[in-house]
């Protein structure tokens, strides 16, 4: 898979879990929708900075 469908996909989770969580659970679930959203950024930043130090490696 491509790193930007990844990321993509990781941001379309993201902010579904927002919007459920204020449109079906009132924002009672707030702390847990943060844990996970935390967990997700940083899967996708880890996953761009291989990314990006792979394709700098393969460049030089």
């Amino acid at each position: 898979m491509k790193t930007y469908v990844i990321l993509f996909v990781l941001l379309l989770i993201t902010h579904t879990m927002i919007l459920v969580n204020i449109t079906m659970f009132d924002g009672q679930w707030n702390g847990m929708v943060l844990f996970f959203s935390s967990i997700l950024f940083l899967i996708g930043a880890v996953r761009f900075g291989s990314e990006y130090r792979g394709r700098k490696k393969i460049n030089t």
